[in-house]
């Protein structure tokens, strides 16, 4: 389906995004970034649902990440002890504050699944250090490209991010979806940035 030039009216109970498409097919120079202090990474080989979910929503809540709290169990439980999905977290005193989930696709991509840090760990270059070491994981198999989305309810730093981490864009969609504050999926009051409009 093709949209129209112009502004498109959406129903109540639905909410869009603008989603950018980025890649880069090979690895860009290492930077060195020092470990932030008291932080470590952990990876998790076919984690706890529970865990894994709690920590998606604790990344991903306010940015109305929804996608894997949809997913049946059992399919999502099949994705994560795949071997070729690995998840990682980004862990201080005792919390897990940060996501990287990384998937390699039969085609020879790499996709950077899921990538977001806590509240609590925004700024200091934190978010620069986990992509180092995305790319050292993403690139240490034979891969054609390394990519990613984002989208306009993310952070508004993100896409800037990305770019400045060397991904460049290659594609552009519009996302028009259920609000999931409105079917319960994620709280009321979650995303204060994108206004709830109730059909």
């Amino acid at each position: 389906m093709t949209l129209p030039d112009g502004i498109t009216d959406l129903a109540p109970g639905k909410i869009a995004a603008v989603v950018t498409y980025l890649e880069m097919t090979a690895r860009p120079v290492a930077r060195a970034v020092e470990k932030p202090a008291e932080l470590t990474l952990l990876r998790h080989d076919a984690p706890d649902l529970e865990w894994y979910r709690k920590l998606y929503r604790r990344v991903g809540e306010d940015y109305l990440w929804f996608s894997r709290l949809l997913m049946a169990e059992d399919v999502l439980k099949a994705h994560l002890a795949s071997e070729a999905v690995e998840v990682w977290s980004v862990h201080k005193a005792g919390e897990d504050l940060g996501l990287l989930e990384l998937e390699w696709m039969p085609n020879g991509d790499c996709e950077l699944s899921f990538f977001g840090l806590a509240p609590a760990l925004i700024g200091g270059g934190v978010g620069r250090w986990l992509m180092e070491h995305a790319f050292d994981r993403a690139f240490s198999r034979p891969i054609k490209r390394f990519f990613v989305h984002t989208c306009t309810l993310d952070s508004a730093q993100a896409l800037g991010f990305y770019r400045r981490a060397g991904f460049v864009p290659y594609g552009r969609a519009i996302e028009i979806v259920d609000d999931p504050r409105l079917s319960g999926v994620i709280g009321l009051d979650r995303a204060a940035h994108v206004p709830l409009l109730r059909p």
